[in-house]
């Protein structure tokens, strides 16, 4: 069982709403039932991530502009995936393809994958975040750490991906002690390889830990050679009935 402070048990019983946030399912071309699902009325999601060719790609793709323009006639934020490479990616490079998901897509904000966790690589996250401030109407930022960083961190996005991992560790895990001090709607939990048994497990991980945003599924990264998010898992419609009726409470 996952390790609990007094102030994280606390942080379970808030009126925080647990929701799902898509870290980015394939191309909208080659998995169309997918991405149609996720506009379904009452489907519980915080946002959903837009991944067109690791970036935005070299053109506007129509496959992707008409993916992303229903989920955001349905009402749920699109983000843009932004690859940090761990924060060696350019501040330039980054700003660009910011600007092409907001300009192609009209995306409602942006997820920086691999983001840094270092205090040395805060100043350089900062000033990217500024700038990805200024594109588009108040953006959503998450950082993808996949880890906890260091705490500095949560003072300059809307949110943190803080776990991103098998459930082998995440069942063990635990949740440091700096985020106590902020609200569950600010810490994301991507875990996969779940199996449906422990799928009110893993929910009562996640409110016991202090994260409102997760995404849990069955599927694996084959020792590292698939990406395990890029397909809905094959208990989706589980997921949604429990987080609606309160299961992970």
């Amino acid at each position: 069982m996952p390790h609990l402070t007094s102030s994280r048990a606390g942080a379970a019983t808030t009126g925080v709403r647990t929701a799902v946030g898509v870290p980015g399912y394939v191309h909208p071309l080659l998995a169309p039932a997918q991405w149609a699902e996720l506009t379904r009325p009452g489907t519980p999601l915080h946002w959903v991530v837009l991944d067109v060719a690791n970036g935005p790609g070299s053109r506007p793709d129509p496959h992707c502009l008409e993916a992303a323009g229903r989920l955001r006639n349905a009402g749920v934020r699109v983000l843009g995936h932004l690859d940090t490479t761990y924060g060696a990616r350019s501040h330039g490079d980054l700003v660009t393809d910011a600007r092409h998901f907001h300009d192609w897509y009209r995306v409602d904000g942006f997820l920086l994958d691999r983001c840094p966790t270092e205090r040395t690589a805060l100043p350089e996250i900062r000033r990217a975040v500024a700038a990805l401030r200024t594109i588009g109407d108040d953006p959503h930022i998450v950082l993808g750490h996949g880890t906890h960083p260091h705490p500095g961190y949560a003072e300059n996005a809307d949110q943190l991906v803080t776990f991103a991992g098998p459930w082998s560790d995440y069942r063990w895990s635990q949740a440091a002690e700096w985020t106590a001090d902020y609200p569950p709607d600010r810490f994301c939990h991507f875990v996969h390889g779940v199996p449906l048994g422990h799928l009110d497990e893993a929910l009562r991980t996640a409110r016991w830990q202090g994260a409102a945003t997760i995404y849990f599924t069955d599927r694996t990264d084959r020792w590292g050679r698939a990406n395990p998010w890029e397909t809905m898992p094959g208990y989706w419609d589980e997921i949604v009935s429990r987080i609606g009726t309160g299961v992970s409470e």
